[in-house]
């Protein structure tokens, strides 16, 4: 009895995870997971969630990859590849409207705002919106921003025919703009507006127009999964959801715990860079009044509504998916322990 409690005791100083169930067997269940991006401070909760053990708590043996671009993860959940996946939202909206019968789905909405902008030089001729007409942006063809970019057009009143897309590298997004061989990028807010800084310009040379800012009140970083996978492993969806979002609330409250953890898996992260990265999440993305509120995930599924038809007119598919199609809150912890 005592070697039990003690097992027990081990346990919740590792991770806490009471909302998180043990899976009850004695050997961990391993899975897949898929980031969006490179190991950077937004989706470095992850990383925290694994190296401080909570994984593990939840009788998980998890494998955590870096993405490349939120519009490959749900193809990369259709396909098997990966068990869960963490991405912005709305391409997964997009993948599901075009593709419904794949099964892509969220459990928990991390981000109350969308990071997703267009970013252009402060010194141009572009203030506004409407002035993209007829200017060439830069994007990876997997950029949440270019792949979202017709739903903020229309939102914005752009005729988005009249803008150009350049399909490059992600390496090569933000230089194309500093050598004035593009007018502008598409992207996150916390991952272009940074890149720009650190290759010459700094955030008061950058204007940068929020998606949300012009009528595109969409959803951000969500973590995703398939029904499939969810119907049958319940368990394992529950103890990832907790863990996780146990890592992130961690991540929101000490950045620099995460900025720790993050320069012990990547070496060569600039801690600097990504602090300024955390803050600028956290001010544009995460801390909203409704999470302030409610706490994280608190969704609303007429704002979420609104926001799957925004995507589905942009791309001129058929108005029939459904906020309960791609999102459930059913494998969240208690509310509680979602606060902030």
């Amino acid at each position: 009895m005592v070697h039990r409690l003690n097992r027990r005791s081990a346990l919740l100083a590792a991770g806490g995870l009471l909302a998180a169930p043990r899976l009850a067997q004695a050997q961990a269940t391993r899975v897949r997971m898929t980031l969006d991006w490179a190991f950077q401070a937004p989706n470095a909760f992850a990383l925290v969630a694994r190296e401080k053990g909570y994984f593990r708590a939840a009788g998980l043996d998890v494998t955590v990859d870096r993405g490349q671009g939120s519009g490959g993860v749900p193809v990369a959940l259709a396909g098997g590849g990966y068990d869960i996946g963490y991405a912005d939202l709305n391409p997964a909206i997009r993948f599901m409207a075009e593709n419904p019968d794949r099964g892509i789905v969220a459990v928990a909405v991390l981000h109350d705002r969308s990071p997703l902008c267009a970013i252009v030089r402060a010194d141009g001729p572009i203030r506004t919106p409407k002035d993209l007409e007829g200017t060439k942006l830069a994007a990876p063809e997997f950029d949440a921003g270019r792949q979202l970019f017709p739903a903020f057009a229309k939102a914005a009143g752009v005729d988005a025919s009249k803008v150009t897309f350049l399909s490059v590298t992600p390496a090569l997004r933000e230089p194309m703009l500093v050598r004035r061989e593009a007018d502008g990028v598409t992207g996150f807010v916390t991952t272009s507006a940074l890149a720009l800084k650190g290759i010459g310009l700094g955030l008061n040379q950058q204007r940068t127009m929020m998606y949300y800012d012009h009528g595109l009140d969409l959803y951000g970083g969500a973590i995703l999964t398939t029904r499939a996978y969810l119907e049958r492993n319940p368990e394992v969806v529950r103890g990832m959801t907790a863990a996780l979002m146990k890592a992130f609330i961690e991540t929101v409250r000490n950045g620099q715990e995460m900025l720790d953890i993050l320069k012990r898996v990547e070496p060569l992260t600039d801690v600097a860079l990504e602090r300024e990265r955390h803050e600028l999440n956290v001010e544009k993305v995460i801390m909203s009044a409704n999470v302030r509120a409610n706490g994280i995930s608190a969704v609303d599924a007429t704002r979420l509504q609104t926001g799957i038809r925004q995507v589905e007119e942009a791309y001129n598919l058929q108005p029939r998916l459904q906020a309960a199609q791609i999102y459930t809150p059913d494998f969240l912890p208690p509310a509680a322990d979602r606060r902030l």
